[in-house]
């Protein structure tokens, strides 16, 4: 049977750089930066200060204040973009068939908040009380299919419903998997991303333990800088993206604005190492070649090349070559650029959100920048759009994720035409 076709038609986001998608658009097309000095709590021992935080965030707009006290605040970055997307997609909660649609959401890490919250509270404790201090929403607080639950229960929501947990290819895992669901039949729309909250002591403490942090506090907003000679590290962020997909003959019968059209989705593991990519770049080789052979697309064909991008020593040499095996000659004619240097690294939401870049660019023809571009490097090769959009034909569009684990995923979405 030939597969149904699957169009975007609703986004949202909750991101260090706005918590709307028009305010993450400018933000990322303009390259201002969300990164700053952090300020969740006192990092002063740590050897990196800095972090892509949400700032003006009000869970009151999206949910109940007692579902404000019950939620991880991963789950509420998550329910806040679910809500921002089902407006923007113009379903009409009275004429759902809500059996038909779905979720698929996950996270990198999950409620760490409230791990790292309940446990102070225990250790503080008398050992003779400290159990019935524990939260009896401690469990459904912090597990990471929760985003996805509560985004269904929420929206009311009865089709497919489950989580990927990928690391920094989280998002981009569950918005693939989304897409065959809706491919193969088994809906007509899901409501797909990632959510990430881990800026706490932890885990940010974790991160700076593995030396995986830009440690340039003396200026912060030029510390994430993709494929540039001087990068030290990435730049850990938070949030959630949402993307609304669904069956072409379903969003026309309905009218719904279209974004663009998902076209392929490849995956991989490089079968390597925990954290370090595999530095010939075959895993990322066989990811993107995946996702163009199941987009029926040439390498010809594409236009851009959002780049997983993190601003660290391994991953931006890796991904460089991998591109360059994948696109032969033309590798160094097709823009590449990475919108970490303006987000952060948004860990498990951040496929999503630079998805949604990736539709805006073909929306207004432009090229998103790589921003802080500014030493060569001579491994890194390519045509990065250093500092400035550049207006140029965007109609079909490879984005790369991936994770820690060895995870590679490649999206391919392309200009929707009737």
């Amino acid at each position: 049977m030939p597969k149904r076709r699957v169009v975007l038609t609703g986004v949202g986001a909750i991101t260090p750089v706005g918590n709307n998608i028009p305010d993450f658009w400018d933000a990322v097309v303009t390259g201002k930066t969300g990164v700053r000095l952090l300020t969740a709590f006192d990092c002063s021992g740590f050897n990196s200060h800095i972090a892509a935080e949400v700032k003006n965030f009000d869970a009151l707009r999206y949910m109940t204040s007692k579902q404000d006290k019950r939620l991880d605040l991963f789950v509420k970055f998550a329910l806040a973009a679910a809500k921002i997307a089902f407006e923007d997609s113009g379903l009409d909660s009275n004429k759902m068939e809500r059996e038909r649609i779905g979720v698929y959401m996950g996270s990198g890490i999950g409620g760490l908040h409230t791990i790292e919250e309940e446990h102070i509270k225990y250790m503080k404790t008398d050992p003779a009380k400290a159990p019935s201090k524990i939260s009896p929403f401690l469990i459904p607080m912090l597990i990471v299919n929760m985003a996805s639950g509560i985004v269904s229960i929420e929206l009311g929501l009865k089709g497919p419903n489950s989580c990927a947990v990928t690391a920094c290819a989280t998002a981009s895992n569950s918005i693939g998997d989304a897409f065959k669901i809706l491919q193969r039949g088994d809906a007509d729309v899901m409501f797909a991303g990632g959510s990430e909250a881990a800026t706490t002591p932890m885990g940010f403490g974790g991160f700076c333990a593995l030396k995986a942090l830009s440690t340039r506090n003396d200026n912060p907003e030029k510390a994430s800088r993709p494929f540039d000679r001087d990068r030290d590290g990435f730049i850990m962020g938070e949030g959630a993206s949402v993307v609304v997909l669904e069956e072409l003959e379903h969003a026309r019968k309905r009218g719904a604005r279209i974004y663009c059209e998902m076209m392929g989705y490849g995956m991989s593991s490089d079968a390597y190492h925990m954290t370090a990519p595999d530095p010939t770049g075959d895993g990322a080789v066989r990811c993107m070649t995946a996702a163009l052979k199941d987009a029926e697309l040439n390498a010809e064909d594409v236009d851009y090349i959002n780049a997983h991008g993190t601003s660290t020593q391994l991953n931006d040499k890796m991904e460089t070559g991998a591109i360059k095996r994948v696109f032969g000659d033309r590798a160094k004619k097709i823009p590449v650029s990475s919108t970490k240097g303006v987000t952060g690294h948004l860990l498990g939401a951040t496929g999503g959100a630079e998805l949604i870049a990736c539709m805006k660019a073909i929306e207004n023809q432009v090229v998103p920048p790589t921003i802080n571009y500014e030493t060569p490097d001579p491994e890194c090769d390519l045509d990065y759009v250093p500092n400035t959009a550049r207006e140029t034909k965007v109609d079909v569009v490879i984005s790369n994720s991936l994770g820690f684990g060895g995870h590679n995923v490649t999206l391919a979405i392309k200009k929707f035409v009737g």
